[in-house]
C-alpha cells in the first residue's frame, strides 16, 4: 500500500514538515536495527513484510499526514510546549497535548495497537510504521516545542537560500552532518559512524540513560521523558538566541551538528530496545 525505497520516498512535502527529514529518519530506523534481538528481527520482518527495511518506510507517516485519508494524524509529529526557550524549558503532557493528540499520546497509541491482534495485518504495520517514525519525530528539539511554530516562523538562510530555523534542523544540517545528500551510500555510513560511537566510542558511557524508560507498559510516561530531553536543548542551544535573519551554515551549524548526530544515535537506540520489549511480549 504505501512501503517505498528510502532512496524514491516522494518528497511531497516541504523540508519544514518533517522532523529529521528523510535521512534523519533512515537514520534512526538504520540504527534501530542495528540493536535488534533477533527475535525482535522476526517479529519486525513478519510485520513490515519480507524484504521491507525499517530505513524504507521511516518517513511513510511524513507522507500520509498530507493525504485526505491521512490527515487525522498531523498533529501526531510534534508536541507543543508552551514553555518560555531559552530561559526556560519544559514539557508537560497535560498542558501541551493538545485534544487532537500529540507524538506522546500517538507514542502510546500505537503501541497499543501493534500488539492488538484483532486488527488487519495493514493496519498492524501502519501503526509499527507510525512508531518507527514517532521516535524520530520526538528526538528532533523543535518537534516539542511551539515557540514560533516549533521554529517554523523563524526565518533565516542556509547557504544563501531562504528557509526557516526547523527546516534546517530538519534536514540540511542532518545531510551536512552526515556528509552530504540523502543517498543509501550516505545512510549506510552516516549510521555506521553513530553506531561505532554507541558501542565503544563517545556515546557508549552514556548509552545505558538513553533507555532508562523503554517500558512498552509505561509508553506515555517515556515518551514524555524523551520530549523533555529534546526540549531542553531548546534552551541550551536551538532556541539561545535570536536567529533570525542569519546564515545558519557556519557558527550555528558547528554548535548543532553535534546535538544532531547524538539525538539521532539516541532516537535509534531506543526505538531498537523499545521494539526488542515489544517483540518480548508478544
Amino acid at each position: 500500500m504505501h512501503s517505498t525505497g528510502f532512496i524514491t520516498v516522494p518528497l511531497l512535502l516541504s523540508s519544514g514538515a518533517q522532523a529529521w527529514g528523510t535521512l534523519g529518519h533512515a537514520t534512526v530506523a538504520q540504527i534501530a536495527d542495528n540493536y535488534l534481538t533477533p527475535a525482535a528481527k522476526t517479529y519486525v520482518q513478519g510485520i513490515l513484510g519480507s524484504g521491507v527495511t525499517m530505513a524504507s518506510v521511516a518517513s511513510w507517516a511524513d507522507n500520509y499526514r498530507y493525504t485526505t485519508a491521512g490527515k487525522f494524524s498531523a498533529p501526531y509529529h510534534f508536541i507543543d510546549a508552551e514553555d518560555s526557550p531559552p530561559s526556560s524549558c519544559s514539557v508537560s503532557l497535560d498542558r501541551d497535548c493538545g485534544s487532537g493528540g500529540c507524538v506522546v499520546s500517538a507514542i502510546a497509541n500505537y503501541t497499543q495497537r501493534v500488539q492488538d491482534g484483532r486488527l488487519s495485518e495493514e493496519n498492524t504495520k501502519e501503526a509499527l510504521e507510525f512508531l518507527i517514525h514517532f521516535f524520530g519525530d520526538i528526538t528532533q528539539p523543535l518537534h516539542d516545542e511551539a515557540e514560533e511554530v516549533g521554529g517554523n516562523d523563524i526565518k533565516v538562510t542556509w547557504d544563501g537560500a531562504d528557509t526557516n530555523l526547523h527546516a534546517c534542523w530538519d534536514t540540511q544540517m542532518v545531510e551536512k552532518a552526515a556528509g552530504g545528500g540523502n543517498s543509501t551510500a550516505t545512510l549506510d555510513s552516516f549510521s555506521q559512524t553513530l553506531i561505532g560511537r554507541i558501542d565503544s566510542g563517545s556515546y557508549s558511557s552514556e548509552k545505558a540513560s538513553w533507555i532508562s524508560c523503554v517500558n512498552i507498559e509505561t509508553a506515555s510516561d517515556c515518551a514524555v521523558g524523551w520530549a523533555q530531553d529534546a526540549n531542553a536543548y531548546n534552551c541550551q542551544y536551538v532556541l539561545k538566541t535570536d536567529e533570525s535573519g542569519q546564515e545558519l551554515d557556519g557558527d550555528y551549524y558547528t554548535g548543532a551538528e553535534p546535538i544532531i548526530e547524538l539525538q539521532l544515535a539516541k532516537g535509534g537506540y531506543r526505538l531498537g530496545a523499545y521494539l526488542n520489549n515489544l517483540a518480548a511480549a508478544a
